[in-house]
């Protein structure tokens, strides 16, 4: 079943924006930055966008969000914005790792509109906030399809929710990450994305979408406590290419494997294997004129 999700209430306007930016997907918006690639220090512009994606974790029902935003993107030495993360506070950049601070999030999802958490209380917006070290691991040369870059990412971040009235911290993650880089796969403008990252979380957050306490019990949802511990792992593929010189087009996918999951006995967990799609656009209407090397 596929929820249309196209409120857009002022208060969670805040949000949308929290996942224009943050979307593993929107990584996609602009030709892949390798490390001579000259970029704009900024550019600003308009971004529209529409995600097909489950509820929640293992979740059997999906939701669509269509998103459209401004999207502005800085490439500052120490403070970058935007491209993969809403803010990023750059510790330490050199040429084959980077550590810094970055920030991301994900939509909630209405119980009302989910029929295995009916009654349940609904799940809020969720950012994350942590540090996370990337490097460099191998550089490639093709003689017809571009240049391609291997990367390590280790991920730590401690998880929020809100509903905009109140906050809740629901634990951390930890997040490893490969992923490989390739501008020119197709032509000299097209883009291509591939990332692996399997994800442990503390017991907050595997509460936050398994545990079923007692007020919550039904015939069909029986009291479940529970625990910390692998949560799934997650294949990304995403394409972009020009459309026009200022209009960028990216299509995505990505395929979320639960199978042995620390709580794939609950009654919320139940779809071992889900799929989300995007699909969007990015038209640029402004940069600097001033431009910098592998940010």
């Amino acid at each position: 079943m596929v929820a249309i999700n196209s409120r857009f209430y002022p208060v969670k306007f805040l949000a949308i924006i929290l996942i224009v930016a943050s979307s593993a997907n929107i990584k996609a918006q602009e030709e892949i930055s390798l490390e001579d690639d000259l970029r704009p220090v900024w550019e600003a512009g308009i971004f529209a966008a529409a995600f097909n994606s489950p509820e929640y974790p293992a979740a059997d029902q999906s939701q669509t969000n269509v998103i459209p935003s401004p999207y502005f993107i800085y490439r500052g030495k120490t403070l970058r914005i935007g491209e993969g993360s809403i803010a990023r506070a750059v510790a330490i950049d050199k040429s084959w790792y980077e550590l810094d601070l970055s920030l991301s999030g994900s939509f909630g999802a209405n119980s009302d509109d989910n029929i295995a958490r009916e009654g349940m209380p609904d799940l809020d917006f969720i950012f994350e906030l942590g540090p996370q070290l990337k490097m460099r691991l191998a550089k490639i040369e093709f003689a017809e399809h571009g240049k391609g870059e291997l990367f390590l990412n280790l991920q730590t971040r401690s998880v929020f929710s809100t509903d905009f009235s109140g906050m809740d911290h629901r634990g951390y993650v930890f997040q490893p990450e490969f992923k490989y880089l390739q501008r020119g796969w197709l032509s000299e403008k097209t883009a291509l994305s591939i990332s692996l990252s399997p994800t442990w979380a503390t017991e907050k957050l595997h509460d936050y979408f398994y545990q079923v306490d007692q007020d919550f019990v039904t015939e069909q949802r029986q009291l479940f406590d529970a625990k910390g511990g692998y949560f799934g792992t997650r294949l990304l593929l995403s394409v972009s290419f020009n459309a026009t010189q200022d209009i960028r087009v990216f299509l995505g996918s990505s395929a979320s494997m639960h199978g042995g999951a620390a709580n794939e006995n609950s009654p919320l967990f139940l779809e071992q294997n889900t799929f989300s799609f995007s699909a969007g656009m990015v038209w640029r209407l402004w940069e600097s004129d001033e431009r910098v090397a592998g940010r």
